[in-house]
């Protein structure tokens, strides 16, 4: 989502690398390739080996241009020195769920399917979500819940997910956000347990925490940083760090992020909360 304007904005106007800290599926590195000189280059981070796969089967016709390697985009600097490169003339960070991870992944990052109670994006990570919603007090889900789902109903949900303990799939994190959200409060627009589901994936793979280090390290390593958030809060992050950079010569290109076109919503649902910032570093 956002491809036209990741590449319009983030392809360099010469050669040099691009750094794809979130290469996911592969579009936005092809976008940015496909719309750049043959002396650009690209590094794609992921720490999903089945997305680099698949990653790396459509950037193949790029050939030598193109360089996968499995890290997390929290570790964005040290996995560029590896591959001998110290600067970057832009770095893109989608901070999104795939539509694969989502539907085919089987790990349980949705709602949809009664699946394993999983949502690690690095498969060999610690703790999945069921591990979390087994082990965490009730106050700490309810924050995770509130803090990283935006959800009203927080408290009730946690209360309900300690009370069904142990979950195991999807389907029980569902049943007990259903039975915590009063019926005359579930929207139309979102399914009951999106928040939550959210909260959990954020929670399970550290997003916010990961989002901090990865902001610190791209802005000393590249010209450009392009950053594509979903949740209000990971956006207040990104515009509160650029934000507070302009003094030290930093600009952020437009005033107000880039948001989807209403034809691309029409066509993929999930891009409605996509923002696209982008931060240049001033001469």
């Amino acid at each position: 989502m956002l491809a036209d304007e990741v590449a319009f904005l983030l392809r360099p106007r010469g050669g040099g690398w691009v750094i794809d800290a979130t290469v996911g599926m592969g579009g936005h590195a092809e976008a940015i390739l496909s719309a750049s000189d043959a002396s650009v280059s690209l590094l794609g981070l992921d720490v999903d080996p089945e997305a680099l796969a698949r990653a790396g089967t459509r950037l193949a016709p790029f050939g030598e241009r193109v360089r996968l390697v499995r890290s997390s985009f929290r570790d964005l600097e040290r996995a560029a020195g590896a591959c001998g490169i110290d600067r970057a003339r832009s770095i893109l960070l989608d901070l999104g769920v795939s539509s694969w991870q989502l539907e085919q992944s089987g790990r349980g990052f949705s709602f949809q399917k009664d699946e394993p109670l999983d949502m690690r994006l690095d498969p060999s990570a610690d703790a999945s979500a069921a591990a979390l919603a087994n082990r965490l007090s009730e106050a700490e889900l309810a924050r995770i819940i509130f803090e990283y789902g935006e959800e009203p109903h927080a408290r009730r949900i946690a209360r309900a997910i300690v009370r069904r303990r142990p979950l195991a799939r999807t389907g029980d994190l569902v049943a007990a956000v259903r039975s915590a959200v009063p019926r005359a409060a579930w929207s139309r627009r979102l399914h009951v347990a999106t928040r939550t589901f959210q909260a959990l994936r954020m929670a399970v793979n550290d997003e916010p925490g990961a989002l901090r280090q990865a902001l610190a390290q791209a802005l000393a390593a590249g010209g450009r940083l392009g950053v594509i958030s979903f949740h209000s809060g990971e956006d207040r992050i990104v515009k509160r760090t650029f934000r507070a950079l302009e003094p030290a010569g930093f600009a952020e290109l437009e005033p107000s992020p880039r948001q989807p076109a209403d034809d691309e919503v029409r066509e993929n649902p999930r891009a409605r909360s996509a923002k696209l910032r982008v931060l240049e570093r001033l001469p």
